[in-house]
């Protein structure tokens, strides 16, 4: 019998061409869904008929409420071996097994940059002014040599992050709550004693934690408030890190001079969103990880999955799952 997968969020409509999905034939139908799909009443009748399903990272939460609405639901594979927004437990009692693929850190470490430096160097801005006819230079850009990094975690993204800083010449600060300073110097970083020491301390913030019950909410007021006016923001780890109201009055208030977002609490952000037109916030759609070295291996691997699941050996399964 046949079986049908779906794949849901293939936004750039690049799952069937960056992977040879052909060891699914006569084995399982797939069909791929490149609109993101928030009414949970219809994405349960989308995949009501489906023994498979592929999702993207966190794009579609499923929790337990969606999973006990999908009866012939037998493997969920998600890109990436942790996902926050995947009842692990919920599958388990329903006798759905979960499987990850391998991710690789450097796009988000990349984009983290591309970030920074368009902030420092007010590139959206001056890229609009020179497209409509506007003034030929209208901004003084911050220099980077000679300024402070502070690194909010220096795991494999964080520790990428700060070797690129020591190539522009950078100090870097960096803490977590088990970073020890022996760690923080093999990555080129001086440990902070604190968070407020690395906010107080940074001309740039990034934040490279996951996001768990004890940093959610790490950053909120009194720390926002803790970092220099001239300081700029950047996230590309996770939205409730963030206090998203102290942000918001943050920026509006001139707390600090501006932030580079690519993660929201509500993805896709909705059109009326203040983030999108904030003039000190360059913004991009959770942009990091979308890369085609990084979508080759999920695919890749995502069929990988379903054939080892089919055949009765499931691999990379995740804890619960």
């Amino acid at each position: 019998m046949t079986l049908r997968c779906a794949v849901l969020d293939d936004y750039q409509g690049a799952a069937l061409t960056m992977a040879d999905w052909s060891p699914l034939a006569g084995r399982a139908e797939v069909r791929t869904f490149r609109e993101y799909l928030p009414d949970r009443d219809r994405l349960a009748a989308e995949l009501a008929d489906c023994e498979i399903v592929v999702i993207m990272r966190e794009r579609t939460p499923f929790d337990a409420d969606l999973l006990g609405r999908l009866p012939r639901l037998r493997l969920l594979v998600t890109t990436g071996m942790r996902n926050a927004s995947v009842d692990l437990a919920a599958a388990a009692a329903r006798g759905v097994t979960v499987c990850g693929t391998a991710s690789n850190a450097t796009p988000p470490v990349e984009l983290t940059w591309a970030l920074l430096l368009g902030l420092a160097r007010h590139v959206t801005t001056e890229n609009r002014a020179l497209r409509a006819g506007g003034p030929w230079q209208s901004t003084v850009g911050q220099d980077l040599a000679g300024r402070t990094l502070g690194l909010l975690g220096l795991g494999k993204i964080g520790t990428r992050v700060a070797r690129v800083a020591g190539a522009f010449g950078m100090d870097v600060l960096a803490w977590s709550r088990h970073l020890t300073a022996e760690r923080a110097a093999d990555a080129g970083a001086r440990l902070a004693s604190g968070k407020e020491e690395l906010l107080r301390g940074s001309d740039f913030v990034s934040v490279h934690l996951v996001l768990s019950d004890r940093t959610r909410g790490l950053l909120g007021e009194p720390e926002l408030r803790a970092m220099r006016p001239h300081a700029y923001l950047v996230n590309t780890s996770r939205a409730a890190i963030v206090d998203r109201d102290a942000l918001l009055r943050a920026l509006g208030e001139g707390w600090i001079a501006g932030a580079g977002l690519d993660v929201f609490e509500t993805e896709p952000l909705p059109a009326d969103d203040p983030l999108r037109t904030l003039p000190n916030v360059l913004a991009t759609p959770h942009l990091g990880y979308v890369t085609e070295r990084n979508y080759r291996t999920f695919y890749a691997e995502a069929v990988a999955d379903i054939t080892a699941f089919l055949d009765g050996t499931p691999v990379r399964v995740l804890a619960g799952g």
